[in-house]
């Protein structure tokens, strides 16, 4: 069976995760408020500049949304005896687990195409780059690589895999020069260069005329070598615990 065909397989279980999990009323509403009003609760009332909110706003939108459902896919699933039927269908594993980073990139992807939206509005056209929807696309999989990283251990308690994420997201949030540029952080500037996030917002800053800190090429260079990395990482932890599921 050539990878084409794979491909198309790994389709069809991104449009049943569309269907099930993402483009429901609660999921979409929620990949939309989290990141505004961590926005609003941060950034309103400071003195900062546009340049410095909207990559951060893109930034939160994309990181949140995509990682929203995508840890829970697997939980989820092993606790409804589902995960079962999708390993004995006739399709590597590695397709399956493109199948739910596909899904969670589009959901991800549409999601911020609404900051987009508003962003021009306010701002004009010139806020949109080559550079930031190849590096918006290529963080949206590499965002939902380490979703499903987060939902490799053989839980089936969606709760507890919530609970993992939290404690992984939000340090991640902090130290990627959402809230202070990457510059500002002194001895701790080398905490931000482990969070994938920080180039996506460097991407950004550069592409709304921002203090960028690396070139648009080694944002996008990183991030896809990020997402190569952590799903090969996935895969592994995923067999690992794949007899542990059941």
């Amino acid at each position: 069976m050539n990878i084409l065909e794979q491909f198309r397989r790994s389709l069809a279980i991104a449009k049943k995760d569309l269907s099930l999990y993402y483009f429901q009323g609660p999921v979409v509403i929620q990949g939309l408020l989290i990141p505004s009003f961590l926005f609003i609760s941060f950034f309103f009332g400071r003195d900062m500049p546009l340049t410095f909110f909207i990559p951060s706003l893109l930034g939160m939108a994309l990181f949140f949304a995509v990682s929203a459902i995508t840890p829970v896919i697997a939980p989820w699933e092993t606790r409804m005896k589902t995960f079962e039927r999708l390993v004995s269908a006739p399709l590597p594993f590695w397709a399956i687990l493109w199948g739910d980073i596909m899904a969670s990139a589009l959901f991800g992807f549409l999601i911020t195409a609404v900051i987009f939206v508003i962003t021009v509005i306010f701002l004009g056209g010139e806020i949109i780059s080559f550079s930031l929807i190849v590096g918006s696309i290529v963080a949206a999989f590499c965002f939902s690589t380490l979703g499903i990283l987060i939902s490799a251990p053989p839980a089936d308690k969606p709760s507890n895999i919530m609970l993992l994420a939290t404690l992984i997201k939000f340090p991640f949030l902090f130290i990627s020069g959402i809230y202070t540029p990457i510059e500002s952080m002194g001895k701790f500037k080398f905490l931000s260069f482990i969070s994938p996030l920080t180039y996506y917002v460097d991407l950004a800053r550069y592409s709304v005329g921002g203090a960028n800190y690396f070139s648009p090429a080694t944002n996008i260079g990183i991030l896809f070598g990020f997402t190569v990395g952590l799903f090969l990482i996935s895969l592994l932890w995923h067999k690992k615990s794949l007899e542990k599921r059941f």
